[in-house]
This record gives C-alpha cells, structure tokens and sequence, in this order.
C-alpha cells in the first residue's frame, strides 16, 4: 500500500473509533456489576432483568412503542398521499411545494420542538386544546417524520414505469384498482422503507419529545436523560443498549428495503 493508502486507513479507523466507540462502553458497561463508577467489577446480566421490574422503565417503554407505532401509521399514510400527490399531479407552486418538502429534514431538531410548542400555546390560547401529552407528541413526530416517508416514497415512485399503470387502465381498471393492484405493490417496498425510516426516527427522538410531552407521557429518552442527571447507572445502560439494538435492527431493515427498491 502507498503512503496515502495507509493515511486514508488510519483516518478512517480513527474516524470509525471516534463513532463507534462509545456506544461499545455503553453495550460493555450495561454487563458491568458496579451499581456506580467507571471501573469493571464483573460480568452480569441482572441489569436487564431489574428493567422489567422497573415501572418507570415499563411506562417510558410503553408510550414510546405507542408514540412510535401511532406516529408511524399516521406518518406513512400520509407521506406516501403526499409523494403521490407530488408525483403524479400538476398544481400552483408544485415546485415550492416540493422544495418546502425538505425545510423539516434540513432544520434543527431545537428549532422544530420550539416552532410546536409556541404552536400548540397559540391554539390553546385560541381554542382551549391541545394540552401537553401524548397526542401533541404523536402530532409533533407526524410532523416531521411525513417529510421523511415522501422522500423515499417519492424516489420509488420516479422509477415506476407509467406504462404498467396506462395498461392495467386500458383493461378496464378503476383508479382505485389500478392503485391497489399495480402501483402500491410496486411501491410497497419504498413505504415499508419509509414507514420504517420513521419509527426509527420517533423512537430515537428526545428533543421535539422532551418540548412537547406532558405528564404521564414519558418517554424512554426522556425517562434516560432524567435518569443521567442523578448519575450514570448500569441499568441506564442497559436501557440505551436495548435502544441501540432496536434502532441498529431498524437501519438494517430499511437498508434491505432499499436494496429491494433497487
């Protein structure tokens, strides 16, 4: 190998170590038997299995799966409606449209949770509504994760010959049939892509979650970001380690989507 070969590799380890490596200490030290401090006392698994008996942690865990899962439906539908709409038909500002499409992906995350908080006390200054909980969470996750799901649904949709949707009509297709029978079939794997680009945006989220939850709507992020301000504990990582494991499988499956799109 040349010397640039071999600075390229170094850079790139160190890169890949600097990622990485802490969620290794994380993974590591949810296995550690210390209850504080930094240092490896041995190996053990109870951490796990004190979470089940935690009814903080089965709470958090409960709203987020229903956060995540009500998100995502509502996010899929509706992203899936929007990149149809952007594809297939022509309107006034068709092209601001799809440029404002991408204003929610590129902004801060602090920026979105401070727009939908001042949001929901415009409304309940207005009408009384929208009190802080799980419902203007779903609401506030849906909102950013639709930019999302049209995304990837969109690209699917640009590779869809239009050929097989005009044959299916010349043979006597509804609109409706043609959509259920040719077109969402073959767009199926770009919603499942995108449906899971979501959840897994939902579940990782802390900011929009933390500026718009309420009480009795704790989240796991939120449940680990109260619990790190009284010191970092092996059940926390634990926590965070079952959080990895779910978002890497998540990754994973979109990654196999998009290759199926392909």
């Amino acid at each position: 190998m040349t010397r640039g070969h071999w600075l390229l590799t170094l850079l790139s380890g160190g890169l890949y170590t600097f990622l990485y490596a802490p969620i290794v200490v994380v993974i590591v030290y949810s296995f550690n038997t210390a209850r504080y401090g930094s240092g490896w006392r041995g190996f053990t698994t109870k951490w796990y299995s004190t979470l089940w008996n935690n009814p903080q942690a089965l709470s958090a865990a409960e709203n987020t799966l229903v956060l995540a899962v009500a998100s995502t439906v509502l996010a899929t539908v509706l992203g899936t409606m929007l990149a149809m709409g952007l594809n297939r038909y022509w309107f006034p500002a068709k092209r601001l449209a799809s440029w404002l499409l991408y204003v929610p992906v590129v902004i801060p995350d602090i920026v979105m949770a401070v727009a939908m908080l001042l949001f929901y006390a415009l409304l309940r200054d207005l009408v009384g509504l929208f009190n802080l909980g799980l419902t203007t969470m779903v609401i506030s996750h849906v909102t950013f994760q639709i930019p999302f799901v049209a995304i990837v649904v969109r690209s699917r949709l640009f590779g869809l010959d239009p050929a097989l949707e005009e044959a299916a009509r010349d043979l006597g297709a509804t609109p409706w049939q043609t959509f259920w029978r040719v077109t969402f079939p073959l767009i199926l794997p770009g919603v499942a892509a995108g449906g899971l680009l979501a959840f897994t945006l939902s579940l990782d989220d802390f900011v929009v979650s933390f500026f718009t939850s309420g009480p009795g709507s704790t989240t796991l992020p939120i449940l680990i970001y109260s619990s790190v301000k009284r010191g970092i504990t092996p059940d926390i990582n634990a926590l965070s380690t079952l959080i990895i494991l779910v978002s890497v499988v998540g990754t994973v499956l979109i990654t196999l989507m998009q290759r199926a799109k392909q």
